[in-house]
């Protein structure tokens, strides 16, 4: 056995597209070699600001032999498409066998290839592998280093005049220096984008000169450190996150973790060097948010904090790919210099938003379209304002406030800072609606309107919390009515993340709330947006004041008379709510997976079709699966099971139901009269308790069934001879049904 060393030298490589080079690295060479039957012990793959490597272990000299199945044309396929496939894989029509499938017969034949050295493999699959490298973004350029280019047609133009044609050139990430590949500690040739492989690399752009000549991983690694290049990138972002840990410990501060932020210095710098830089005091009074955005979206740089009042200190970390003469105080000046330019325009764009109130920017959001089918950012303003107080009458908090909170949510998104730092939409809306002196309330449900956005942070309080939700069932149902559906693959709206936000937030908060109800409502108001009066009062650009009665007018007269729906909107509507139902019910699952409670009980509870109310559902699973672990559950599920195949049978038999009342008179066994008086009794208990949300008790009435329904089957044959008593009996057994079917429909149960 052997091993293989690759690395590929080039310009920087942009960090975000490192890691997952390395991985496509790593499939590409894997896949091709195993095509050719050879396998290996082990893969290594690293990345780096200008190198991907690829450590091979266990390598043999040889590969295996191979027996491809060869599937041919139709016996009746024309002469040339035979002849044609024979050609093409050498072989002749007595090589051949007739084989047959549904569609007719057709030739086939197994062909064997002989294993062939590894290293000539490999001179041949490595540039096939490189040119698949799926780069996110790539460009082209001329094999000579030397061209200066300008595009010209489907031509680039060299500073001699002579033309190339563009698909002469190489398609990469970024042009390439060097290949370093060997096998075995010699080197495979082949040749790559004009460059030709070699075992000669090199280390550090600045800290190091000249080549590196390696032979195998082992001295490759040594080596390059030895250059000032650390190969792992595990290895820098561990240095990197201790060594802001100990600047920032010197100063008496703490690193702000920011595990992305990691992920990506890491990828700069190939010998990271932290350093700590300062703040200037009059960017101090900007908030932290901004201030910590600017310092990591355009400057890469770590913040800092005060650890006794958990405050934004005014210093940074950042992640030099040098080692200074002078201990850094040249790189650090020249950071400071450019921070204060960076801050300074984020600095005047807070002073500058502050000027507007939230109100006069609302207005705007008619410019901004959220879906061509689902209105302008205007419209969800106006949506997610009336389902917020319809939602806070459920919460018991202030709907006047909470319908406030929702039309202003949004109307940060026209500000100056949002559109230089999207990610703080939302959190600038609380920052704009404080200083404006708006209710504390308003404040929170603003800047959280768009949580949760992990597995920590829901927002801050109820009202808070009922602004978001109406939010989210906004953004389902809006999308879902405008045609948009999350796929397997795909999940363009983030609708997954907005349910299992919607989800999280109802059951943290214990919001009773009908789903149904609300998707009805945004509907309905998405329906009243329609509406001709709607369009009208838009272009006379009516104030908040003036517009919100015309509103409020609509959307009562509406419920009245479902204004704008004509019957194929009804029929959208009703399948739209019941496709959002369902999708809500499937994350429902995933988010209780992780607590342990059984997928299968979600289904036999929500598929009543009367249970829309997460809370409440949540409690109803959790009884019954509680219940189902003890032996009268297990032992009542399974009388269930039997009574139910029982009907299913018999019912397909006699193409009829056995859904009425079973005669009492025709009880004559002790066994089916006991079982008859059981379920009479316990199918009033059971919808008293489970109406008054009872769900434990009522679970305690069923596990009083087991014994009558064992002692029925133990002694009463249901498919009797007489004809009254089967159907009788029948009856009672889908009294039984009927009854267990309170509480849940028990044939969606497993087990």
């Amino acid at each position: 056995m052997a091993d293989l060393l690759l690395e590929l030298f080039s310009e920087e490589i942009p960090a975000r597209m490192q890691t997952q080079a390395a991985k496509d690295l790593h499939r590409l060479v894997q896949s091709a070699l195993v095509d050719r039957g050879i396998y290996v012990e082990a893969y290594k793959a690293f990345a780096g600001p200008r190198r991907l490597t690829l450590a091979v272990a266990g390598v043999p000299a040889q590969g295996k032999d191979i027996e491809e199945d060869l599937k041919g044309p139709r016996t009746d396929a024309p002469k040339t498409a035979i002849d044609g496939f024979l050609s093409k894989n050498g072989l002749t029509l007595e090589q051949c066998e007739i084989r047959s499938d549904k569609k007719g017969s057709f030739y086939a034949a197994k062909k064997h290839f002989k294993g062939r050295a590894t290293a000539e493999v490999l001179a041949k699959i490595l540039p096939e592998c490189f040119s698949k490298l799926p780069w996110p973004k790539s460009m082209r350029w001329p094999q000579e280093p030397s061209y200066l280019v300008t595009e010209s047609g489907s031509y680039i133009t060299t500073e001699e005049g002579d033309r190339i044609t563009v698909e002469s050139r190489t398609r990469w990430v970024r042009p390439l220096h060097g290949i370093v590949c060997m096998f075995d500690g010699e080197v495979v040739p082949f040749e790559f984008a004009g460059v030709q492989s070699g075992n000669a690399t090199k280390g550090h752009r600045f800290l190091s000169s000249g080549t590196i000549e390696v032979r195998h991983y082992d001295d490759y690694v040594e080596k390059l450190r030895k250059a000032h290049v650390i190969l792992d990138a595990e290895e820098r972002k561990a240095i990197i996150f201790e060594a802001v840990k100990s600047a920032a410990f010197v100063h008496g501060l703490e690193m702000i973790p920011d595990e992305g932020l990691l992920d990506e210095v890491a990828g700069l710098a190939e010998w990271p060097v932290v350093l700590i830089g300062a703040v200037q005091d009059e960017f101090m009074d900007v908030p932290p948010e901004i201030l910590q955005t600017s310092m990591r979206t355009h400057q890469k740089y770590f913040s800092l904090r005060d650890p006794k009042t958990g405050k934004m200190a005014n210093r940074f970390a950042l992640v030099a790919n040098m080692i200074a003469d002078d201990g850094g105080k040249e790189i650090v000046a020249g950071n400071e210099r450019v921070l204060r330019a960076r801050l300074s325009d984020a600095k005047f764009f807070w002073d500058q938003d502050r000027k507007r109130t939230l109100e006069s920017r609302v207005d705007d959001l008619k410019n901004i379209v959220f879906h061509a089918n689902a209105g302008t950012v205007y419209d969800r303003a106006w949506r997610i304002s009336y389902l917020a107080e319809e939602l806070a009458r459920f919460a018991l908090v202030d709907p006047v406030r909470a319908k406030q909170a929702g039309y202003l949510a949004k109307a940060d998104l026209n500000s100056d800072l949002v559109n230089e730092f999207p990610e703080l939409q939302g959190v600038m809306g609380g920052y704009f609606a404080e200083s404006e002196g708006l209710n504390p309330d308003i404040v929170i449900a603003i800047r959280d309107h768009y949580l949760p956005d992990g597995q920590d942070d829901l927002p801050e309080g109820l009202f808070a919390s009922v602004v978001a939700a109406a939010e989210k069932i906004d953004s389902l149902v809006s999308l879902w009515r405008a045609g948009e559906r999350p796929t397997g693959s795909s999940d363009k709206f983030a609708q997954r993340r907005s349910a299992l936000g919607l989800i999280r937030i109802l059951l943290a908060t214990k919001v009773r709330v009908s789903l149904s109800g609300a998707i009805s409502l945004v509907l309905l108001y998405m329906n009243v947006q329609r509406n001709e009066r709607w369009e009208h009062a838009l272009r006379k650009n009516l104030s908040h004041d003036q517009f919100n009665p015309i509103v409020d007018e609509l959307i009562s007269y509406a419920r009245k008379n479902l204004v704008g729906l004509t019957d194929t909107d009804m029929f959208a509507d009703n399948a739209t709510s019941k496709e959002v139902l369902e999708f809500l019910a499937d994350r429902l699952k995933v988010a209780l997976r992780e607590k342990g409670t059984r997928h299968d009980l979600i289904d036999a509870v929500f598929s009543l079709g009367n249970e829309d109310d997460l809370v409440r559902l949540v409690a109803r699973v959790e009884a019954l699966q509680s219940f189902l672990k003890t032996d009268e559950g297990a032992n009542l599920l399974a009388g269930y099971k039997r009574a139910a195949n029982i009907l299913k049978a018999e019912e397909k038999k006699d193409n009829a139901k056995f859904d009425g009342e079973p005669d009492a008179g025709l009880l004559a066994l002790p066994e089916e009269k006991a079982l008859g008086e059981a379920l009479a009794s316990a199918s009033r208990s059971i919808a008293d308790d489970v109406a008054a949300e009872k769900f434990v008790e009522a679970m305690g009435v069923m596990a009083k069934l087991r014994a009558p329904v064992d002692a029925f089957f133990d002694k009463v044959t249901v498919n009797d001879k007489d004809a009254k008593l089967r159907e009788n009996r029948l009856k009672l057994l889908a009294r039984l049904r009927a009854t267990l079917h309170q509480v849940a429909d028990f044939s969606k149960i497993e087990g």
